[in-house]
């Protein structure tokens, strides 16, 4: 069964009947369709792990995050804990990704004209500079500064 929907032609309906499955995953659909779902999401898991870190279940916590595992890509095997899978991995797509969003920006979304780009190239620059000036205000004479 086909309806017009307009000029983009025809739209087929879907027939398929709901499962429990969907009922019971619209909530998460839901959520998922906010934008600043993925921001909720990083926010909870920050404050589990302070939560975790800093109570009596840390030494758990540690334990969970060396858990080794291993991989079998190419006919070699690669074992590591899933701390260092998170950080030599998975931050490395997370930042592709991000890269890839700020070249879309610059190149066809807001930032593409230098005076709306301004702002964020210093916020950018003000948050490599300002860590840099807080450690030297820290270890300004001690034996790290010496390295």
């Amino acid at each position: 069964m086909t309806e017009r929907s307009g000029d983009s032609g025809l739209a087929y309906k879907n027939f398929r009947p709901k499962l429990k499955l969907d009922r019971a995953l619209s909530p998460i659909h839901k959520f998922m369709e906010i934008e600043s779902s993925g921001g909720i999401i990083l926010l909870l898991a920050t404050i589990a792990a302070l939560f975790f870190a800093n109570t009596s279940l840390s030494g758990w916590y540690s334990e969970f995050w060396e858990q080794k595992l291993t991989l079998l890509a190419f006919g070699q095997n690669f074992e590591m804990s899933i701390l260092h899978l998170i950080n030599d991995g998975l931050m490395t797509i997370f930042f592709f990704v991000v890269g890839l969003e700020i070249k879309r920006e610059v190149m066809i979304g807001e930032l593409r004209t230098p005076k709306k780009a301004m702002l964020p190239i210093l916020a950018a620059v003000g948050g490599m500079i300002a860590p840099a000036l807080v450690y030297l205000a820290i270890e300004r004479h001690g034996p790290g500064a010496k390295a």
